[in-house]
């Protein structure tokens, strides 16, 4: 059996898992950020110098300090730290700056 769910890497319970309300609360963090996804902004290369908890950003090409390796991804600023998770083709996503509803196709992030 798998570990996680298949599209919001969600994590399972494991039966003979201790502290299971870790697990269960990570999921809920996750929830949270991955669903009706509102971003600060598309493209930034480095993190902004206070995030706000829960912040989010679609991380642009050549990102550095704590986004570096994660070209792409959606970075959620949560208990202090960055954690980045992959879009998939479909994602939809409100862009704050811009005021645009965008969709991730095959080509990249489109207007919808």
């Amino acid at each position: 059996m798998a570990e996680q769910t298949a599209h919001l890497a969600l994590p399972f319970l494991a039966p003979s898992q201790a502290q299971k309300h870790v697990t269960h609360n990570e999921a809920l963090v996750r929830l949270d950020a991955l669903v009706n996804i509102a971003v600060e902004g598309v493209g930034a290369t480095s993190p902004p110098g206070s995030p706000a908890e829960g912040e989010r950003h679609l991380v642009g090409t050549g990102a550095t300090g704590a986004w570096a390796g994660e070209d792409g991804k959606l970075a959620i600023s949560s208990d202090g730290a960055w954690w980045f998770a992959t879009p998939a083709i479909g994602w939809v996503v409100f862009d704050r700056a811009t005021d645009a509803l965008l969709v991730l196709k095959t080509a990249g992030w489109t207007s919808v």
